[in-house]
């Protein structure tokens, strides 16, 4: 069975391209092609695809705000976010929203399909996650009682650094994922850090304190 795709962006010439891209691989087909968020969702009523590949910037509905909708209406559908920005907060922004993926426009043939079938296998996909360090929290313990973090918080930290899903880092606590997401709130209480964009920015600016970019992916593959 092939994969089903439906395409969401405002410009005809960049939707006719991926499509004629799409078509060169047997194992995907374009099934419908939208022109901003609203009409997509619309087309979701009456079909649901196996990924949406969708703009940010759109009229009527952007694509992050009908990401979102999709999370909490279509959760099996997967989304992955095809844009021209290379900015991390708005990688943040897509993750938090629900995207399973992000693509720069200006990506190869071989890095677009990898990702749809990624995507479409249940992993995620995103430009920095690759890059994310492991690290050993015994070397950072004064850094980590500064923010008076609990044994078992500092204990996610590490597996969220291994670049553990918060699904993974339940099965191996054998905890329930919604532990994990208390946790997880609790350690942004106590950081006093509100939003995935104050989280990148506390990163950016405490370099030596780069332990809190696996706590980055927690936070977003929530």
């Amino acid at each position: 069975m092939p994969v089903n795709i439906m395409l969401a962006d405002d410009h005809r010439l960049f939707t006719t391209g991926i499509r004629s891209l799409l078509s060169a691989d047997p194992a995907l087909r374009v099934t419908h092609i939208a022109t901003n968020g609203q009409e997509l969702l619309d087309l979701l009523c009456l079909r649901l695809p196996d990924i949406v590949l969708i703009d940010v910037n759109m009229p009527v509905m952007n694509g992050l705000d009908a990401t979102r909708l999709i999370r909490d209406l279509y959760p099996q559908v997967k989304v992955i976010i095809i844009s021209g920005y290379n900015d991390a907060y708005l990688i943040a922004e897509a993750m938090q929203t629900g995207a399973r993926g992000y693509l720069l426009k200006d990506c190869n043939a071989n890095d677009l399909y990898h990702t749809i079938h990624l995507v479409n296998s249940g992993q995620t996909s995103f430009p920095f996650r690759p890059h994310l360090p492991v690290q050993n929290f015994e070397t950072d313990n004064a850094f980590l009682q500064q923010f008076n973090l609990t044994r078992r918080e500092k204990e996610i930290l590490q597996l969220i650094s291994s670049q553990h899903t918060n699904q993974q880092v339940a099965d191996h606590l054998h905890l329930s994922i919604y532990t994990i997401e208390t946790h997880r709130k609790n350690i942004m209480k106590k950081l006093q850090l509100k939003t995935p964009a104050a989280l990148i920015k506390f990163i950016l600016t405490h370099p030596c304190h780069s332990v809190i970019f696996g706590f980055y992916c927690l936070v977003l593959l929530s």
